[in-house]
């Protein structure tokens, strides 16, 4: 039996955030059932990876624009990433609002689907470079059939322009493409979005595969006791003068 992986604390009703108006939830996607796998993996892997920063909000199916005050610009990221920001205001508030956290966020991440990919490429693109995101990032885990590429990513210029990152396949077919703003490789793996550190060469594990790690932990962990309780009771028997056991 796989264990699952602990749960992260929600702040949606802590009193300390009581007295922010939370933004009304974005209209459900059924057609993004799909694509939340990945979503949700790819936000598993970089919380994750940046757990001691708490000043880093992950998140996503919240909105993203600059103000309450016009919403024409409003938008639904899968997945976003921003440092030094307060998170749990933030999540409290259920939306990114620009104008009230001072900045935008540094990384937007969409996961293709057949009724968002038209956008994701064009007005979205131009939307996030409008808000000052300095990264955006696409992966269509078709290989290419939904964006025209597998994974796909954007830095932003001065010019307030998007110039795309360069991606590399690598000897086995994986294609890289490096994030300054998180210090990790996004890669697309024979249909997988996954992460690894530059300097390590190994995926880092998504949450099945950390529920996974923690199990296997947890049975060498039983193991090593019950080996120490069967020594303790080797050693008691022998100064009792009973012959030892088998170890059976």
């Amino acid at each position: 039996m796989t264990a699952n992986p602990a749960p992260r604390v929600s702040y949606w009703k802590d009193p300390q955030y009581a007295h922010i108006e939370s933004l009304p939830s974005p209209p459900k996607r059924w057609d993004k059932m799909r694509e939340s796998r990945f979503i949700f993996d790819a936000r598993f892997i970089i919380e994750d990876h940046f757990d001691d920063r708490p000043d880093m909000l992950v998140s996503g199916y919240g909105y993203l624009g600059h103000t309450t005050r016009n919403r024409v610009d409003w938008t639904v990221p899968d997945v976003i990433v921003a440092f030094g920001v307060d998170p749990h205001a933030i999540i409290a508030r259920n939306g990114y609002i620009i104008d009230e956290v001072g900045q935008p966020p540094e990384l937007v991440l969409e996961v293709a689907s057949e009724t968002t990919a038209k956008r994701d490429c064009t007005t979205k693109r131009r939307c996030y470079a409008n808000l000052g995101v300095a990264e955006y990032w696409r992966f269509d885990d078709t290989g290419g059939q939904l964006y025209d590429q597998a994974l796909a990513g954007d830095r932003l210029l001065p010019t307030g322009d998007y110039q795309p990152i360069q991606l590399r396949p690598d000897a086995r077919g994986v294609i890289r493409g490096y994030s300054p703003i998180l210090g990790l490789a996004l890669c697309w793996d024979d249909g997988r979005l996954r992460f690894s550190a530059p300097q390590a060469g190994q995926f880092l594990p998504d949450a099945m595969e950390t529920a996974d790690l923690a199990e296997a932990a947890e049975a060498r962990a039983a193991a090593a006791e019950a080996e120490i309780r069967r020594l303790r009771e080797e050693l008691r028997r022998r100064d009792a003068g009973s012959p030892p056991s088998n170890g059976v």
